[in-house]
């Protein structure tokens, strides 16, 4: 029985999940716009709807759930960076694509049903452009094509603000050409070096917003079950999807749930490539495993910010390192008691905290506590590296956290303090088998790594 409760971004409110079709199940995701590599902020999407795609497979049969992600390859930052990096578009999209791939396999993420690319689409957005243009929904400008958000009257429901908020605090560009500052482009002039499409406004190339409402159009239909992304890209993204695909349909709705993840924060401050404090999802995982980045994903329920931090890692690390004690590739049929959890809003901190208490009783000898654990694990995409691969990674990184090695040098004052230096000289010892080196100064003990 689907008793699947999601939270909805259109009424901020815990929603039980009633398809449109249940033979059917529609969810549209936004991929990446592919000038750069992702970094594990991109990451927490890719795991969180990757997560839900997996719990609706469980709840419906694979074969009833259309998953679709698109890939944005024209766009205004992809031709920045073709410039900086003195790359082609071609060669950059090709490149930047193929490790996003390498980075959502790292991760464990099962293909999605569909990927369509924007480039492949551009016929379809000039043809829903100029629809708009006949409703009167949107205008021309020499060359540049608007949608009129004054004729939406639903605009600014998604992000609930209303006209005079999101002006005052607009992520917009003012353009001479706009008859209204919260108008956005559908279609725009392109250079003679830039990429480009001819079209009856001339030579140019879709907005970012259409791209999205042509593709989750075409392989999920006009109205379908559910729509995700981060949460940055409720306003004016998503804002914006709705307002285009509603006013060309004469529709009321384009999704019926609105889904969106949280920011990973770097040191309490939004990663962000603009800011420069990112880790990128190859780095991490080369460092740590796709394993453990995954579960450090999952760590924190998806709608909560998450702290990215050495610390975090180590400890997840740790954790897969023991459970990996009972790996087995034998797994019950039955789904675990803890899958209720995730049908409750995704609750992954409570799910992990029934997956160690799994592990305890598995600890007894229960082969089927064993095969339970094994199962519970790979419904949250654990588990699907082998113990072999674990193990290398086991054997080769520092498995001490930031908490452990203070406690440590804690430890070790106190025996100072008490004389007993036979037992500070161990714990320096062990100290440095970690990879971590000490120095005593007047007042403190300073550390770090080898």
């Amino acid at each position: 029985m689907n008793n699947l409760q999601i939270t909805n971004s259109l009424s901020n409110k815990k929603e039980i999940f009633i398809p449109i079709n249940p033979k059917k199940i529609s969810l549209y995701v936004c991929g990446p716009t592919v000038y750069d590599d992702p970094h594990v902020g991109n990451g927490r999407a890719l795991v969180v709807f990757d997560l839900l795609y997996r719990v609706l497979i469980e709840l419906f049969g694979k074969d009833k759930v259309a998953y679709v992600r698109n890939i944005t390859d024209i766009d205004d930052k992809i031709i920045e960076a073709s410039n900086k990096t003195k790359k082609s578009i071609s060669e950059l999209t090709l490149e930047v694509t193929n490790n996003f791939h390498s980075d959502c396999k790292s991760l464990f993420c099962l293909k999605p049903s569909n990927e369509p690319k924007a480039t492949e689409h551009v016929d379809e957005m000039i043809s829903m452009t100029k629809d708009l243009i006949k409703k009167g929904a949107a205008y021309e400008n020499k060359g540049h094509v608007y949608f009129m958000v004054s004729s939406f009257k639903n605009y600014g429901k998604l992000s609930n603000k209303n006209l005079d908020e999101l002006v005052s605090g607009a992520r917009v560009k003012v353009s001479e050409f706009k008859k209204d500052p919260l108008d956005f482009v559908l279609w725009k002039p392109s250079l003679d070096k830039e990429p480009g499409w001819e079209s009856p406004w001339g030579r140019g190339r879709p907005g970012w917003h259409l791209e999205c409402s042509v593709m989750s159009e075409k392989y999920l239909g006009k109205h379908f079950d559910i729509h995700g992304g981060g949460l940055d890209l409720i306003f004016p993204h998503h804002e914006n999807e709705i307002a285009q695909s509603c006013a060309n349909n004469n529709s009321k709705k384009l999704a019926n749930y609105w889904i969106h993840n949280g920011f990973i924060t770097y040191n309490k401050q939004k990663m962000s490539k603009s800011v420069g404090n990112i880790t990128t999802i190859k780095e991490a995982s080369k460092k740590y495993s796709g394993q453990v980045v995954r579960l450090a994903l999952l760590s924190a329920q998806y709608k909560q910010p998450l702290d990215w931090n050495d610390d975090l890692l180590l400890e997840q690390s740790k954790v897969l390192d023991k459970w990996y004690t009972m790996y087995s590739s034998e797994i019950n049929s039955e789904i675990p008691n803890c899958f209720q959890d995730l049908l409750d809003d995704l609750n992954t901190p409570l799910y992990i905290s029934k997956l160690h208490n799994l592990f305890k009783k598995c600890q007894s000898g229960d082969i089927n506590k064993k095969k339970e654990f094994n199962k519970a694990c790979r419904l949250i995409g654990l588990f699907e590296e082998n113990l072999e691969t674990r193990n290398k990674y086991k054997s080769t990184k520092v498995k001490i956290t930031k908490t452990e090695i203070l406690d440590l040098i804690n430890k070790r004052q106190n025996a100072k303090n008490t004389g007993n230096y036979k037992l500070a000289d161990e714990i320096r010892g062990e100290l440095d088998k970690e990879g971590i080196v000490i120095e005593d100064k007047k007042d403190k003990t300073e550390w770090k790594y080898k």
